[in-house]
């Protein structure tokens, strides 16, 4: 075994990993990378898959980005946020207003993606108070859905594997069902093999258990991913369900927070996925692709009644009492800015929707395997549901560990990602060649059949 390999067995606790099996096997030591290729410790090369956990927009070591970062360190690597301004977060703060549109006035800035919805919870529940809407503003989000795990964040979340636990921690929060497609309770559709994309005609059942949900009780506001719910495992949302829960939100006056941690920052076709149905929400949570996935940083923004409703005299204490030591970092700031010009220049915009293309054509390749029971994409997100039976879309039991298997798989093929339950989640950072990304998804098909059997359909 590698010493680093050793030192992190000895050493470290990995997140959302269960570290008697972390012991079993020799870890994959990173140590260094280029565009859509990381090595490890030993020279071996991978593709990364999974845009290193949502995060890596425009590939690893990229030189404008470098440079960006290098410029700043040559002047300051960070200066308090509180009763001090600085120039890249204030440059950054200005590009974001103006790439969100309006109403959006305002930006937050924070550490990561949980920090980004607490700084949005605390805002809406007091803005709730302080107009006089309700006395116990109270929140309500879908089944299935993650917002990080922070402990408000958690208490918005409705996964039972990841947050059942801390219950007793948690102020409580109402759920309503998602919009999952492939799962929907109201789908009576028997899949014939190369129809299984589609679905029972669709009444938006769901949407209108959310309508009846916002009729019967009044709340500060609605929380959502827009059009993907990413850990729920990669839920692709109907169009025009999200223009019509948004709707209705706002018509029960219940203030809209999107989290577009993951969908942010062209993942799903537009710089924010709420615009692919125009939709502007009152709180817009953003992380991950901030910085290019370089330095972790956040930022919520909101509207210019929210900011109104926390000024007042000093002695008042109107004050937004919530802050962070790194909050509009430098560093983060400035690599933030190199990013939204790369991801906003138009041959860059041109050539993601020429990988939607390619990609969304390569996917087509795993519909004919067995194990496959779905095949979800939006944008350059997607992921592929394996089944024990697709007839019955009948789930894999957890221990027989098939999206882990299916991934180790995949490494051993040279491309890396880490599965959710048994949805394997294809991530690429925007830098990946077409033939990269036929790379990519011909992996994750070898090994669907080295793993779980080569049958097709």
């Amino acid at each position: 075994m590698h010493k680093l390999a050793a030192l992190d067995r000895r050493y470290v606790w990995h997140p959302f990993t269960q570290m008697r099996d972390w012991a079993k096997r020799e870890p994959i030591v990173l140590v260094r990378g280029k565009g859509a290729v990381l090595e490890d410790v030993v020279g071996k090369k991978y593709l990364d898959g999974n845009a290193s956990i949502w995060t890596n927009l425009h590939g690893h070591n990229h030189l404008q980005i470098n440079r960006a970062i290098q410029k700043q360190l040559g002047r300051v690597a960070h200066t308090s946020a509180l009763g001090l301004a600085n120039e890249p977060a204030s440059l950054l703060a200005e590009k974001l207003v103006k790439g969100a549109g309006r109403p959006l006035k305002k930006v937050f800035f924070s550490d990561d993606g949980s920090t980004a919805l607490e700084v949005a919870l605390k805002m809406a529940y007091e803005f709730t108070r302080r107009t006089g809407r309700l006395r116990a503003p109270r929140f309500l989000s879908l089944d299935g859905a993650y917002h990080g795990d922070t402990i408000g964040a958690t208490s918005l979340g409705h996964i039972d594997l990841f947050h059942k636990s801390y219950s007793n921690l948690l102020f409580k929060s109402d759920k309503v069902a998602s919009p999952a497609c492939y799962r929907c309770p109201f789908n009576r559709a028997k899949p014939q093999r190369r129809d299984a994309r589609l679905y029972a005609k669709c009444n938006h059942e769901c949407a209108t258990q959310l309508e009846q949900k916002l009729e019967r009780r009044k709340y500060a506001a609605l929380v959502v991913e827009p059009r993907v719910q990413g850990a729920a495992g990669m839920v692709m949302h109907p169009p025009g369900w999200l223009k019509r829960v948004a709707a209705a939100a706002r018509a029960s006056g219940a203030l809209l927070i999107a989290d577009e941690v993951m969908t942010g920052f062209g993942r799903t076709g537009e710089i924010f996925a709420g615009r692919k149905e125009k939709v502007t929400p009152d709180f817009l949570c953003l992380a991950k692709g901030l910085t290019g996935g370089y330095l972790p940083m956040a930022a919520t923004l909101t509207t210019q009644p929210v900011f109104d409703a926390f000024l007042g005299e000093y002695e008042e204490f109107k004050t937004f009492f919530h802050g962070h030591s790194y909050t509009g970092n430098q560093l983060g700031a400035a690599a933030a800015l190199a990013s939204w010009e790369l991801l906003t220049d138009p041959k860059a915009r041109a050539r993601r929707r020429v990988l939607e293309k390619t990609f969304g054509k390569e996917l087509e390749t795993l519909w004919d395997l067995a194990a496959v029971g779905d095949v979800r994409r939006e944008g350059l997100v997607a992921g592929v549901e394996l089944v024990a039976d697709w007839k019955t879309r009948k789930a894999f039991p957890l221990k027989a560990q098939a999206g882990i298997r299916v991934c180790e798989a995949m490494a051993r093929h040279g491309v890396l990602t880490r599965p959710i339950g048994n949805v394997v989640p294809l991530l690429p950072p925007y830098c990946i060649s077409d033939a990269q990304l036929r790379r990519m998804v011909k992996a994750l098909r070898e090994s669907v059949v080295e793993v779980l059997g080569s049958a097709r359909i």
